[in-house]
């Protein structure tokens, strides 16, 4: 049974950092593309990061515009964790934040590409 359980949210004042993270409980992490997404109420959920491994040490990683040079995406294959850093945060990153994992090493910033989700973490930036 595959189950992600992320942690780290929480609330922040707007230009402070929080780190998420995303335990996976999954059968060969190293194959699966690992993604963040998050969502308000009354809106579709959004693409924030992911990261995909071609092996050895060479990782790919992907970036929303609106978070580029402020988010960070890492994995730790060997713990079966990935991690978003969120640096200089604005209210406007203020949803619940998902942690999503896909069943092949390929990426995707596409929401229902993704076959295994967590329950969300919620992430509050005050102005």
């Amino acid at each position: 049974q595959v189950q992600l359980v992320e942690s780290g949210g929480g609330l922040v004042q707007a230009g402070g950092s929080l780190r998420l993270s995303c335990a996976a409980s999954i059968g060969t992490f190293s194959s699966y593309s690992m993604g963040w997404f998050r969502q308000i109420p009354g809106k579709e959920r959004e693409f924030v990061a992911a990261i995909t491994w071609a092996g050895g040490i060479v990782y790919y990683t992907y970036y929303a515009d609106s978070v580029k040079g402020r988010f960070t995406i890492t994995r730790d294959n060997a713990k079966n964790t990935v991690y978003l850093q969120m640096t200089s945060l604005k209210p406007e990153d203020t949803a619940v934040y998902y942690c999503a994992a896909r069943a092949t090493p390929y990426y995707s910033g596409t929401a229902h590409s993704y076959d295994y989700w967590g329950q969300g973490t919620q992430v509050t930036v005050s102005s």
